[in-house]
């Protein structure tokens, strides 16, 4: 099965590794997930950073290095951070910033308008939000505005569904991540997302689902292929996300 994984983690114990709520995740290498995801045809990835590796780069740039060119970075910012350092990261293979509101590890909320904006004018990078959709009310004319925008795992609730969807009618991207998180029916979910957007949904792993009540199978692949039709289901395992995160080459 081809698939552009967009959302996994790589927990190197060679690099930082700060508790999240006195969480230590399991390591997870670049090698270990390729010996996962051997029997997908893989053309490509977005590595994320996790609460627990907080503002660390190294972890990340040493991933991308290892993972080759098709791969690129989500990372998490100070706002103090340089525009120097920016133009680095992006040379580097980051094309997002991460926002996790459900876990900490990331810049402020009070800091997104501004984040959104500089890094979208600077070099194009998006924001992508860790956040459940019960959360949406009180962001949403904040994230309607935003340059470019994606919200983790469905938005995990179906309390706020009504919302991630409206969101999605104004161009908010969705990771189809994290199915063993989320407390509502998938395939609905999937299918009212695509009517609404086809290039609204991004499909990943979420390896190794760190804290997750149910980590990821190979089934969840699955799921998306038997619930949509072939150009749905191509479209949400693969050519989105390739075009979301490559959009300096499309």
């Amino acid at each position: 099965m081809k698939i552009f994984d967009a959302h996994l983690h790589i927990i190197d114990p060679r690099f930082p590794i700060v508790p999240n709520q006195g969480y230590l995740p399991p390591t997870f290498t670049c090698h270990d997930y390729l010996e996962r995801i051997q029997n997908y045809e893989l053309t490509g990835g977005a590595i994320v950073s996790g609460s627990f590796q907080a503002f660390d780069q190294q972890y990340l740039l040493d991933a991308l290095k290892q993972l080759g060119p098709a791969f690129v970075g989500v990372t998490q910012l100070p706002v103090t951070t340089s525009d120097e350092e920016i133009l680095h990261l992006d040379a580097a293979g980051v094309r997002a910033v991460r926002f996790n509101l459900r876990r900490g590890g990331s810049e402020s909320l009070e800091q997104l308008q501004t984040m959104a904006d500089r890094i979208h004018e600077l070099v194009k990078w998006h924001v992508e939000l860790y956040v459940d959709s019960r959360e949406l009310g009180e962001l949403y004319r904040t994230l309607s505005t935003l340059p470019a925008v994606s919200i983790d795992h469905l938005g995990l609730s179906r309390d706020g569904f009504h919302l991630l969807c409206q969101l999605v009618e104004k161009g908010v991207r969705v990771k189809a991540t994290g199915f063993g998180r989320v407390d509502f029916d998938i395939p609905d979910a999937l299918q009212r997302i695509h009517r609404i957007n086809p290039a609204a949904l991004l499909f990943g792993t979420d390896l190794p689902s760190t804290r997750a009540p149910r980590p990821y199978t190979d089934e969840d692949a699955m799921l998306v292929a038997r619930t949509m039709d072939e150009d749905a289901a191509e479209r949400i395992l693969w050519r989105n996300a390739q075009e979301w995160y490559h959009r300096d080459q499309v």
